[in-house]
């Protein structure tokens, strides 16, 4: 008996339930916990997150807002919508969701995604292309695979970019470095093709990679010789601009000719761009000094500086200009600092090259008045001669055909702008270079909005007829006789002419971006500044 009583009581222990308390089913333990809504206490209805046309933006207890409209294909501007994302914190974009194409198991592998972005990219920055417009398009393809939560970096050589996978993982990051520049918008326009049909998902990763491998393989439009051609006729249509008659216009063609040839021997040696562009600025000035030489006549002086001025349109680096100004009116101090630095070592080329035969003219005994150059008021000759000129100029950037018409007409508009204002209203030529300009920009970025492409090859070629050639003759030819004040007020004034285009189109282009809405959009998105300053 003690036995069995010493086995019962070993048989039991400290957590046994007494006899006689009941324990409630397994299924109801801890049926709530402290984070439950206490009895009698209700609770208020949640909130739509704020839509992308709100005053403020924000990331709501609901999670991070949608874009109205993100996935959306040709119905919106993906330039727009990616312009908005790179302008926004990180923790404020809106997270992408991915839509599996066609025949697409899986989501493709990032790093994957992460390469083609970097390619695009690249071929983006090697044309010209903003830093701006690069990052967006980057943004764009990411954004269309399903990546949340990255960074791009563009600057004037490399260009980067990052994902986090999430906070607790470790980043992926990827980089290029661009190590050689051409002018192509051919190429350029089906790039931003591409990246369009790839938001708008129609194309698979590999369908992707397969086309811009097509890209890199296309031949350009026009020939090197064809170039050359070009390049006479815009220094001739140049000549025709300020002043210049039939033979000047065939004499300036055959130093810009000569010139670009020249400029090619160079390339082919493998000399760098600054003597390029030094070999090619010689020869009009020297076509001009000879023609100088044997007509001493004031009508021989003028005749030779509307030959050397043609010969200088063709050859002033107003794309780089252009774009580098771009970068710093947007916020990318470090890329504009170096594109406007590529300007100046291209001009100082160009100015070394001219100098050089200006001074020889000038030891030599040929005197060249820098009061000779005046502009004779021919509207129609000189309308035609702009239409030639931004005709050329859309020819050596080799765009593609169906964007020349308009651009040559932009050109056009353009000139018909400065001359109402400048010859006819007799405003300064600072004012009329810079509403000519922003026309050129206002009217560049609607066809690029319509056509879904860039808005460089509707832009660069229109801003031709507005280069200050004159100004940058007066001033070299200031140096070349010794006037070194009268030298550097011109060359001033040649670099205030060039920063009044670049501020002038870019200013049209952000009016064009302001008042016009997005088609596809309830609302506008709203686009943030890209410095903030002074707490505005």
């Amino acid at each position: 008996m003690g036995g069995e009583e010493a086995t019962d009581q070993e048989s039991g222990s400290g957590f046994t339930v007494p006899e006689g308390l009941e324990l409630p089913p397994p299924e109801s333990d801890h049926p709530s916990s402290e984070f439950a809504v206490p009895e009698g206490l209700t609770v208020p209805p949640r909130t739509p997150p704020r839509s992308a046309g709100s005053s403020m933006w924000g990331t709501p207890a609901q999670g991070i807002p949608r874009l109205t409209g993100l996935e959306a294909g040709r119905g919106t501007y993906w330039q727009d919508r990616m312009r908005s994302m790179v302008r926004l914190p990180l923790a404020e974009r809106p997270a992408p969701e991915y839509v599996p194409r066609e025949g697409e198991e899986a989501p493709p592998a990032v790093p994957r995604v992460l390469d083609l972005t970097l390619r695009i990219g690249e071929l983006l920055l090697a044309g010209g292309e903003g830093a701006e417009d690069v990052e967006a398009a980057m943004f764009g393809v990411v954004h269309a695979y399903g990546l949340d939560r990255c960074e791009a970096t563009v600057t004037f050589t490399l260009i980067s970019i990052t994902h986090q996978p999430s906070l607790v993982d470790a980043p992926v990051s990827l980089s290029r470095t661009v190590r050689r520049r051409g002018t192509d918008y051919t190429r350029l326009a089906a790039v931003f093709q591409l990246v369009d049909d790839i938001s708008s998902g129609e194309v698979s990763l590999e369908e992707a990679y397969g086309r811009l491998a097509t890209i890199r393989r296309n031949r350009h439009p026009f020939t090197k010789w064809q170039l050359t051609i070009a390049s006479g006729l815009l220094a001739g249509a140049a000549s025709t601009l300020v002043g210049g008659t039939w033979q000047v216009f065939l004499l300036a063609a055959l130093g810009a000719m000569l010139g670009d040839r020249l400029a090619w021997l160079a390339a082919s040696r493998g000399l760098p761009e600054f003597y390029q562009f030094a070999a090619a600025a010689m020869a009009p000035a020297l076509v001009g000094v000879i023609w100088a030489a044997g007509h001493t006549s004031g009508s021989g002086e003028i005749q030779a500086a509307a030959m050397v001025t043609g010969g200088l349109f063709a050859v002033i680096p107003g794309r780089a200009l252009v774009a580098g100004v771009q970068d710093g009116l947007t916020g990318y101090y470090l890329t504009a600092s170096a594109r406007l630095l590529e300007v100046v070592y291209l001009s100082v080329g160009i100015v070394c090259g001219v100098l050089a035969v200006l001074y020889v003219g000038e030891t030599s005994g040929v005197s060249l008045e820098p009061e000779v150059l005046q502009r004779a008021t021919r509207p129609g000759v000189q309308l035609a001669a702009a239409l030639l000129l931004s005709l050329t100029f859309c020819v050596l950037l080799q765009q593609a055909r169906h964007t020349i018409i308009p651009a040559t007409l932009n050109g056009g508009v353009a000139w018909l702008i400065y001359g109402a204002m400048h010859d006819t209203a007799g405003l300064s030529p600072f004012a009329a270079t810079a509403v000519g300009a922003g026309m050129v920009g206002l009217f560049g970025q609607l066809e690029s909005r319509y056509r879904f492409t860039s808005s460089l090859p509707y832009v660069t070629a229109a801003i031709g007829p507005l280069l200050p050639g004159g100004a940058v003759y007066l001033g070299l030819l200031g140096f070349a006789q010794g006037n070194v004040d009268a030298g550097i007020e011109n060359l001033l004034t040649a670099i205030t002419l060039a920063l009044a285009i670049a501020v002038g189109v870019n200013l049209g282009s952000e009016m064009a971006r302001l008042f016009i809405g997005t088609p596809g959009l309830t609302t506008p998105i709203g686009r943030r500044g890209a410095k903030r300053t002074r707490g505005f």
